[in-house]
């Protein structure tokens, strides 16, 4: 059984059980909403017995992401029915175009910004978090985060984090403020295990940015023939329901970029089992900073590719370049 899941997910039934018993008082007679409290309340009655997780016919533990995706899931995926496996397959294809139609526009450009970004699931769906947000007076919000798991449950929760961002974004509040909103609502609305790090910020028009980094690996800002990392300022997102993240500034001038990334970039693996690091990407900005974002993604993404050698991706990879182009 998936302990560490257990009080989260007793919670989580629960409190669905005592909004369909309320259904079904005010809803006499719809059989199906009695059909799922009695789901509810088997999946309950396993947990009291110590058998919740367990697949009912191996007895081998389910796949965490599908039960934190829907609690209620009695078997492995070894264990489904044909029919079962190929609505699992049309359910995880749809997820996929869901997930992909909720990108932003590839090439943004705005307010004297150009951008670019690549997004790459290691599976049918991705728990990274890559958005662009242009605000009326010309400037421009850039967030790239990593929500903790994997699969179906980590992409739900990716584009729960959008949402939260995307209606945040349009209440005029400080950079500091709009992230403390985003914690507190992550946290009040998602498992207590659940939680992103994330990267988040503002470029102006004049070309100033304000970042906050919240327990993500360090965007690396490149100024004329220098780059350096911004490290984190802050725990991850959703931690605690009540969190102080801090904000750094910076002015970018024409040419200068920032690199966003997530660890699926930079702990990716080549054969023999080491990591690409860090190292390289300061390489690719301080010899390509001049060009235009989308080429200074495929330099990352070309150089990744070189070091895997084939080996299969483990994590999902996500970077993003923002570039200082002056007013277009």
């Amino acid at each position: 059984m998936a302990t560490h899941l257990d009080h989260a997910l007793r919670t989580q039934l629960t409190d669905r059980r005592q909004r369909l018993e309320s259904a079904v008082q005010s809803f006499p007679g719809r059989s199906y909403l009695t059909s799922l409290l009695s789901e509810v309340d088997a999946a309950l009655s396993r947990i009291d017995a110590g058998s919740y997780g367990l697949c009912e016919t191996c007895h081998d533990p389910i796949e965490e992401d599908r039960l934190a995706a829907n609690p209620l899931v009695r078997f492995c995926l070894d264990h489904l029915t044909m029919p079962q496996q190929r609505a699992l397959e049309q359910d995880l294809d749809l997820t996929a175009q869901i997930q992909s139609a909720l990108l932003p526009k590839n090439g943004l450009i705005h307010g004297g910004w150009r951008t670019a970004y690549h997004y790459e699931p290691a599976g049918h769906v991705s728990g990274d978090y890559c958005d662009l947000i242009p605000v009326e007076d010309g400037s421009l919000y850039f967030i790239l985060g990593d929500v903790s798991g994997q699969g179906v449950a980590a992409s739900m929760l990716m584009a729960h984090l959008q949402a939260m961002f995307r209606a945040l974004a349009g209440m005029r509040l400080s950079l500091i403020e709009l992230i403390r909103r985003a914690s507190r609502l992550f946290c009040e609305s998602t498992l207590s295990n659940h939680y992103a790090t994330l990267v988040c910020g503002r470029a102006e028009q004049s070309g100033r940015i304000e970042l906050c980094n919240a327990g993500h690996p360090a965007p690396l800002l490149g100024k004329g023939t220098t780059v350096r990392p911004i490290d984190s300022s802050g725990l991850p997102l959703g931690m605690f329901c009540s969190e102080e993240f801090s904000v750094e500034e910076a002015v970018l001038k024409n040419g200068d970029c920032l690199l966003l990334y997530t660890d699926g970039l930079s702990e990716a693996l080549n054969p023999a089992g080491d990591e690409f690091g860090v190292q390289p990407l300061f390489e690719i900005i301080r010899h390509r900073q001049s060009l235009p974002p989308p080429e200074i993604v495929r330099g990352c993404v070309e150089s990744v590719s070189r070091f895997r050698a084939g080996h299969p991706s483990r994590d999902d990879l996500t970077l993003m370049v923002i570039q200082r182009a002056g007013l277009l």
